[in-house]
């Protein structure tokens, strides 16, 4: 009960969500399968805060979902700046490319469809900023792959990574979300070529800096 009622005073205590954002979480949750994977208002704004920190000129978004965090994202780019986001489910695209545009950001934001594995070797960069919030098991993978592209004190952030605290339990031989992110997790910690940093926001963020 306490929990919930310091995340209610938290939702009152910070800027309001704004109104495609709250219309896109609506028709999500009433429309798509698997809607409590949308970033919602709360982590909505710290990624709206630390892309405007960051002010990137890049952005690659690894997992579109319905379109929320690529949105919010893309609120702190630079004037010019891109944002390259990727989806493996097409049934979501038409859903997420109506709210990009509902929110202004049809010339910023690049939808590329297909497994992120095959479409990221393809992909120029340098980006500022890598926000990583798709299959789990591939954590590791998404990793490796996006790193060499990262800008030199460039920012990558993984969502997801307390798997609601299934990281304190030995996963069962199938559970490859779970292990996935444990690898990631360990992969992260044990890599001294960057700076890290876990919150406990929602089912756990972790902001990594490249050196």
């Amino acid at each position: 009960m306490l929990r919930k009622e310091l995340e209610k005073y938290i939702l009152n205590h910070i800027d309001e969500e704004d109104e495609v954002l709250r219309e896109l979480d609506r028709e999500t949750h009433l429309k798509v399968l698997g809607s409590r994977m949308i970033s919602g208002h709360l982590q909505g704004q710290i990624l709206i805060m630390l892309s405007k920190m960051i002010r990137p000129v890049t952005i690659l978004e690894i997992g579109t979902f319905t379109g929320y965090s690529a949105i919010c994202l893309a609120k702190g780019l630079q004037p010019g700046g891109k944002l390259i986001t990727i989806e493996i489910d097409d049934e979501l695209e038409n859903l997420a490319t109506r709210f990009i545009k509902k929110a202004g950001f049809e010339n910023t934001i690049e939808q590329r469809i297909g497994p992120a594995l095959e479409i990221i070797p393809g992909l120029t960069g340098p980006f500022d900023l890598v926000f990583i919030d798709a299959h789990k098991p591939e954590y590791p993978a998404y990793y490796e792959a996006i790193f060499d592209k990262v800008n030199t004190g460039g920012y990558i952030v993984a969502d997801n990574t307390l798997w609601s605290g299934k990281v304190l339990e030995k996963p069962d031989a199938d559970d490859w979300q779970t292990q996935g992110i444990l690898a990631f997790n360990s992969l992260i910690k044990n890599d001294n070529r960057v700076e890290k940093v876990m919150l406990p926001l929602r089912d756990g963020m972790t902001i990594i800096r490249k050196k």
